[in-house]
C-alpha cells in the first residue's frame, strides 16, 4: 500500500503545477506562480502537510 504522505505530495505537486499553468502569473510579477518549479515544490509540501494533519 501506498502510504498516505506520498499519495498527499503527488496530488499536491498535481495541483501546484496545475494551479501554475491555469491560474498563473502572466506577468511573471508574482514569485510563486511566475515560476512552475516553485509551484509544484509549494503544492508538494501543501500535500504533505494536509495528508499528515489528516490523521
Amino acid at each position: 500500500m501506498i502510504p498516505n504522505v506520498v499519495i498527499g505530495a503527488v496530488l499536491g505537486a498535481v495541483a501546484g503545477f496545475a494551479w501554475q499553468r491555469l491560474v498563473g502569473c502572466s506577468t511573471g510579477a508574482c514569485p510563486l506562480m511566475s515560476n512552475p518549479w516553485v509551484s509544484t515544490a509549494y503544492g508538494l509540501v501543501a500535500g504533505i502537510l494536509i495528508a499528515t494533519s489528516a490523521r
